[in-house]
């Protein structure tokens, strides 16, 4: 049973104040020029491309949690080595390029080289991608946890909590109020790790405490496990959030030397966060709920005032994550949809396009939150099926000595996605049977991605 002090909910709702206060008071500035509205300018500088770049990425805190405590440092070996990995090569091989294309979007891009067809094929995966369902979910639960809401109001709780300063201020406020949580999440989770070091103990606490497969990187997991997460983690390529940052950075090195910092931050935030897995397990190790493993621990081993800050911590890693992905899901409709759709094609009309694009994409999310109330379910099934159909197209578009004529990538686009969709079905239906039991949905359509890409390569060459 989670209790909360008057001190703890003082010291949350404070958080939901001046968060909202950054909000409102930085977005007064944003202009509705489309330049200042959806990428402060273009001028983003390096320490708030950093600040905002490391707070986005940690929407999932919960999850990270669950994982953390059922598997040990296998979270870390899956959810994080990989994505350093990628990341680092995104920065020495994107960055610069994808600043210097001085677009919008992703699908700005694809129907640039590939053509209207690709280009809105591409805005409804991406759109889906970002959608910001499962992480309303995740601050519905918090907010429910702690004030005894029900799930609706809880998740118009969480609509209002990401949309409203985006409504006036753009990405102005979206940045600002990403700076505020960075430190927010990180001021959380460093009290909790060095509350727990020096009320348990340290290493030798925590060897003594756990199984032995949790202090291995592999945890007892097979190779083929390991090899899908690194072939997850080829989504960094096609994050919609990276490339709206590198559009917006003040220079292609200000994108580059952002996301080389961020690595090195996400590490520093990934230890804490797997250390405070690792303690909850060991001091709980029979939890009947590990997605709470994170509050039950908080509960457990901070005092009055401190779990406030802790839940305020939590609060700020998923908010970090669903304004951001709110307002890209919002571009998405102005810009990939909306403008398309207009004859005239004005620019001075995006800032009243995205205002409609972030109710929409609002109000869908919520419903997709309602109707599908986990977090892992919605990850997966938006994940596997979109993600195959996006990767190579966008890889290609940046380096020609892979590219491909558009009607090819279009074809690729809706085969890939397909197999993907079907591969999930059937699967659902035929577990036993050999292959479907063993390959997950995205790794069947990544695989057809790059047979027909490379095909059509070595064809053309022909």
């Amino acid at each position: 049973m989670i209790s909360f002090s008057s001190l703890d909910i003082i010291i949350i709702v404070t958080f939901f104040i001046v968060l909202l206060s950054i909000g409102f008071f930085t977005g007064r500035k944003t202009t509705s020029e489309a330049n200042d509205y959806l990428l402060l300018g273009r001028n983003v500088g390096l320490f708030l491309f950093v600040l905002t770049t490391v707070s986005t990425w940690y929407g999932g805190i919960l999850g990270v949690g669950e994982f953390t405590y059922r598997y040990g440092l296998l979270s870390w070996f899956t959810q994080g080595l990989p994505y350093y990995i990628f990341a680092f090569v995104f920065a020495l091989f994107f960055a610069k390029k994808i600043h210097k294309a001085s677009l919008f979007t992703i699908p700005d891009k694809i129907t640039e080289l590939y053509g209207k067809k690709a280009g809105l094929f591409s805005a409804i995966l991406v759109f889906i991608l970002v959608s910001p369902a499962p992480y309303f979910l995740m601050i519905a639960s918090l907010v429910s946890l702690i004030f005894n809401f029900s799930l609706i109001l809880s998740l118009l709780i969480a609509l209002i909590l990401s949309v409203s300063y985006l409504l006036k201020g753009g990405f102005r406020s979206n940045v600002y109020a990403d700076a505020f949580q960075f430190f927010v999440m990180f001021v959380g989770f460093i009290l909790i790790v060095f509350t727990a070091y020096f009320s348990l103990g340290g290493t030798d606490y925590l060897s003594s405490s756990l199984p032995a497969e949790h202090l291995s990187l592999t945890g007892g997991a097979s190779q083929a496990y390991i090899f899908v997460w690194f072939f997850i983690a080829l989504w960094t390529f096609a994050d919609p959030g990276f490339h709206q940052r590198c559009y917006s950075a003040k220079s292609g090195e200000v994108a580059k030397k952002g996301i080389l910092i961020s690595i090195l931050l996400w590490a520093l935030f990934d230890l804490l966060t797997t250390a405070t897995g690792l303690y909850s397990k060991a001091l709980i190790p029979n939890m009947s709920n590990p997605v709470l493993s994170f509050p039950l621990f908080a509960e457990e081993i901070l005092s009055s005032g401190l779990k406030g800050i802790f839940y305020a911590a939590l609060f700020a890693t998923i908010i970090s994550t669903s304004n951001s992905f709110l307002f890209l899901s919002g571009t998405t409709v102005a810009r990939d949809f909306i403008f398309r759709l207009d004859k005239k094609q004005d620019e001075s009309l995006l800032k009243k396009y995205t205002f409609i694009g972030l109710i929409i994409s609002g109000i869908i999310a919520l419903v997709l939150a309602y109707l599908i109330p986990s977090v892992i379910d919605i990850w997966y099934l938006l994940g596997s099926i979109c993600v195959p159909g996006i990767i190579l197209p966008i890889i290609s578009a940046y380096y020609s000595k892979i590219f491909i004529k558009g009607k090819l990538i279009f074809i690729e686009m809706i085969f890939s996605v397909s197999i993907s969709l079907l591969w999930y079905f059937v699967r659902g239906n035929f577990k036993d049977v050999f292959l479907l039991k063993d390959v997950e949905p995205l790794i069947a359509g990544l695989f057809v991605s790059l047979v027909f890409h490379f095909s059509c390569l070595i064809l053309s060459k022909k």
